[in-house]
């Protein structure tokens, strides 16, 4: 009877204890919601060939939102918008956090993400974070534990990916970027520390460089994004549709290909149009999953597809 209490004690305790680290977990994650001054810098650090050329380094910045549009059990979800002057907003890319998930869409090459399924041990008390495309498409994803500790969070994890937006039309010399992702949480902010490969996937890998990556957000008043705020209230229910269809097309845990253009189109132009196109008097959902479904499908190579009503 005293052992069976013992471990009984000893259940209660450890729940109790990943009860107030989870808690600790979604607070660090959902504290990097907000209005942001974001400065991106990156550069190459390393090559094994002598003769290689290094590239310039690379600067920029912006004024971006990080909006809360998901706060469910096991999973938050935050959705990034670059704010442009006085009225020009640009959707960008958006970050799931999952508690203890076990489906995955494991980038390979050649906009391919292949789907990969975890034992649930090897996630237990893991988040993984899924980065999306400006149009929801899949980019890449991680699993890692968030740590506190002496007054510090962080997570950290390795992944594939496909190639940067700020080099993805410029260079032909590697297919695949291995990245080194940190995210922590700072008193001005947060920071997105990354140690990446670049690497050349053609049979076996073939490391061209290595690159630092330091991006900041430095937490700003919320009212200067506050024409971000307005334009997602106008747009949230078509861009709510556009995640239910991929959704549904990664629910059927299958390796996912898509076409880089259709008829000199990206699907992000094409997505992106759609939007005007099904906001235009009066918003019907029904339909606009239909078309949704129907540009996405266009775009899938292989025997997967969305099923259409």
């Amino acid at each position: 009877m005293k052992y069976l209490l013992v471990i009984m004690s000893v259940f209660v305790i450890g729940n109790a204890q990943a009860q107030k680290k989870k808690k600790q977990d979604i607070e660090a994650i959902k504290s990097m919601c907000g209005c942001y001054d974001v400065s991106f810098n990156f550069a190459e650090t390393f090559a094994p060939e002598k003769d290689y050329e290094f590239h310039k380094n690379y600067y920029s910045g912006a004024l971006e939102y990080a909006m809360l549009v998901e706060d469910s059990k096991d999973k938050v979800v935050i959705q990034h918008l670059l704010v442009i002057g006085d009225s020009m907003i640009i959707k960008h890319w958006r970050q799931d956090w999952i508690y203890e998930n076990t489906d995955f869409h494991m980038f390979d090459k050649d906009n391919t993400w292949k789907y990969v399924s975890m034992p649930a041990d090897k996630v237990k008390g893991q988040w993984t974070q899924k980065v999306y495309q400006v149009d929801d498409s899949p980019r890449y994803e991680g699993t890692a534990t968030w740590v506190h500790v002496d007054g510090r969070s962080f997570w950290e994890s390795t992944t594939d990916a496909p190639l940067p937006r700020r080099e993805y039309s410029k260079r032909s010399d590697y297919n695949v970027m291995v990245r080194g992702n940190r995210q922590e949480i700072t008193d001005y902010g947060w920071v997105h520390d990354q140690d990446n490969s670049k690497v050349l996937r053609k049979g076996e890998d073939k490391e061209i460089a290595r690159e630092k990556g330091w991006n900041t957000y430095k937490k700003v008043d919320e009212s200067k994004c506050q024409p971000a705020i307005d334009w997602w209230n106008d747009k949230q229910a078509y861009w709510s549709d556009v995640r239910t269809v991929w959704d549904e097309l990664f629910a059927q845990k299958q390796t996912v290909q898509l076409e880089k253009q259709k008829d000199g189109q990206v699907l992000f132009m094409r997505l992106f149009g759609l939007e005007g196109e099904m906001l235009e008097g009066g918003y019907d959902s029904a339909k606009a999953q239909t078309k949704i479904k129907e540009t996405i499908n266009s775009y899938l190579k292989g025997d997967l597809s969305l099923a259409m009503n």
